[in-house]
């Protein structure tokens, strides 16, 4: 960990990996805080950025086994009304493949909206009020006939999920992820990084000076990028879609299929449902089947992956932005080889 760290310039990293379950080895290196010289620790919360789909998707798949929420029905049905009459047709799994036509934050024509998302200033309580920042953009494209990746789809799947169950989103999240997954530091990313409560202090580098990040907003993006967590936390989760007495087997599989366009064609991205389903070739080991969903915020990176077949979830987090998010992410083929080879895969 130490190596990578000054390989890539990164002020922290934490790590965690859970087998069948259980937390098994969790590790920290650096500063949560340079000036105050304050070292990370394994209860060093991160901000996530993207990593916060899984959040989502994790409860999303909750209510589909709960049966409280379609796949396939339009939002319209949920939502207690909808702001823009273009996103009638929407359905939630458009919303959670990035298939719906919802622009990302830079192909935003709503003006102020526009702003908002730039300032980073304005604080939203409510899922729903975040949909002013985009409920004046049109759809980039005819729902499901074609992939943009897009929080701002994710922060109207979060409102879309709220108003279906009769509850707040963050309750939701509260409700059917962090207190069944024993997820005790996972929180809305704070505008103020508080050391009392162990939050890394986000950074920007060239590699060789550092600068805090400006204290910023992010429950704009909430459902899509603006949750704040650990290494541990996410591995917890992680573990949780691996036991089907909390998510049933048929859902499981269900989110972790790449989706098709109404072409029929698989998504230019594989991109599955709030996780990216992946194959990679690991040295020493073979092909190490996953679902993941990696995160970029301001001064800061995270990357969580579940590996199926060893029962195991890996995850880890910086206090830094890299130049390609791979310098980062490579380091997760080193976890995950030291404990793939100590774990007997499963049947």
């Amino acid at each position: 960990m130490e190596e990578h760290r000054g390989k890539i310039g990164a002020p922290a990293i934490t790590a965690a990996v859970a087998v069948d379950g259980e937390v098994v080895w969790q590790g920290a290196v650096g500063w949560a805080d340079i000036d105050a010289r304050r070292p990370a620790s394994p209860a060093t919360v991160f901000r996530i950025g993207s990593t916060s789909k899984a959040i989502t998707s994790t409860a999303l798949a909750r209510l589909v086994d709960k049966g409280e929420i379609d796949l396939d029905t339009p939002i319209s049905d949920y939502l207690r009304e909808a702001p823009y009459e273009a996103w009638a047709t929407i359905t939630p799994r458009m919303l959670a493949s990035h298939m719906a036509g919802v622009p990302h934050y830079s192909d935003n024509q709503d003006v102020l909206g526009f702003y908002e998302t730039g300032a980073l200033q304005r604080h939203y309580p409510d899922v729903r009020g975040a949909l002013s920042v985009f409920d004046e953009s049109p759809l980039l494209f005819g729902p499901g006939t074609d992939f943009e990746y897009s929080s701002l789809g994710t922060v109207l799947l979060g409102a879309a999920m709220s108003d279906a169950v009769g509850k707040p989103y963050r309750e939701i999240i509260r409700d059917e992820v962090i207190l069944p997954g024993n997820m005790t530091s996972t929180v809305v990313a704070p505008k103020h990084a508080d050391p009392e409560r162990d939050h890394a202090t986000p950074y920007f580098t060239d590699g060789t000076r550092y600068r805090s990040w400006r204290p910023i907003d992010l429950s704009h993006r909430l459902p899509g990028g603006g949750w704040a967590s650990t290494s541990t936390d996410l591995v917890r989760m992680g573990s949780k879609w691996l036991d089907e007495s909390y998510i049933s087997k048929e859902t499981r599989e269900l989110f972790w299929t790449p989706q098709s366009l109404a072409s029929g064609e698989i998504n230019e991205q594989d991109y599955a449902i709030g996780w990216r389903w992946r194959e990679y070739d690991v040295e020493g080991v073979g092909v190490a089947r996953n679902a993941n969903h990696g995160g970029v915020s301001r001064g800061a990176q995270s990357w969580l992956l579940v590996f199926p077949d060893y029962n195991m979830a890996v995850a880890f987090n910086i206090n830094s932005k890299t130049d390609e998010f791979q310098e980062f992410g490579s380091f997760y083929e080193e976890i995950f080889r030291e404990f793939a080879l100590a774990t007997k895969p499963s049947e």
